[in-house]
């Protein structure tokens, strides 16, 4: 019976769909594995240039062309900027478990927080 259960679970971790994100004319889309659109999660008047959901899927950090980092629900509702651009222009942003990784375009890298504060530069 147990060996029974422990494969149901397994099966229905194998089964469930995964949305990714994509970018798109500055846009950030949620995206099905086969490629066919969920909803738009940004649209402004800064692109986005780099996009990255958590591993449970609840949250997306955006990266945009101004050198700023967004955090959002997966439906698209703002959070908070957890990055502004100033002196530093963030390249990319990364989920590292619940925190983020921000590379800068000078090469080092900042471990922040959901809420934006800074646990660690390297």
């Amino acid at each position: 019976m147990k060996v029974l259960f422990i494969l149901f679970l397994t099966f229905n971790l194998f089964k469930m769909n995964h949305n990714h994100t994509r970018i798109k004319s500055g846009r950030v889309e949620l995206i099905k594995e086969d490629g066919s659109l969920v909803r738009t999660i940004y649209s402004n008047n800064t692109p986005a240039v780099d996009a990255d959901m958590s591993v449970d899927g609840r949250l997306v950090v955006i990266t945009l062309e101004n050198g700023s980092v967004d955090l959002r629900k997966e439906n698209g509702s703002d959070i908070r900027t957890i990055f502004m651009s100033g002196a530093n222009k963030a390249k990319r942003a990364r989920f590292e478990g619940e925190n983020v990784i921000i590379t800068f375009a000078s090469g080092k890298s900042q471990l922040t927080k959901q809420n934006g504060s800074v646990i660690k530069i390297f």
